[in-house]
C-alpha cells in the first residue's frame, strides 16, 4: 500500500515539476540579467504589470507549493519505508 502511495507522489512530482518549469519560462524578463544579453531586455514595461501576469505570478507561487509539499512527502514517505 505505501508503494502505490510512493508511486501517486512520483507522479504528481514529475506533473508538478513539468508545469512548474513551463510557467517559469512563460514569465517576462525583467531584464539586467541572462535574459537581457540574449535580447529579451529591448521590450519596454511601459503599462507596467497586466492582469494575466499577476495571475501566471499567482498559478506559479501555487504550483510551487504544490511541488514542495510533495518533495517534503516523498521525503517522508522514503523514510517511512526504508525504517519498515
Amino acid at each position: 500500500m505505501m508503494q502505490v502511495i510512493l508511486y501517486v507522489v512520483v507522479a504528481a512530482l514529475v506533473l508538478t515539476s513539468a508545469a512548474l518549469v513551463l510557467l517559469v519560462l512563460l514569465h517576462r524578463g525583467k531584464g539586467g540579467g541572462l535574459s537581457s544579453m540574449f535580447g529579451g531586455g529591448v521590450s519596454s514595461n511601459l503599462s507596467g504589470s497586466s492582469v494575466a501576469e499577476k495571475n501566471l505570478d499567482r498559478i506559479t507561487v501555487v504550483v510551487g507549493v504544490f511541488w514542495l509539499a510533495g518533495i517534503i512527502a516523498f521525503g517522508v514517505l522514503l523514510r517511512t519505508i526504508m525504517t519498515a
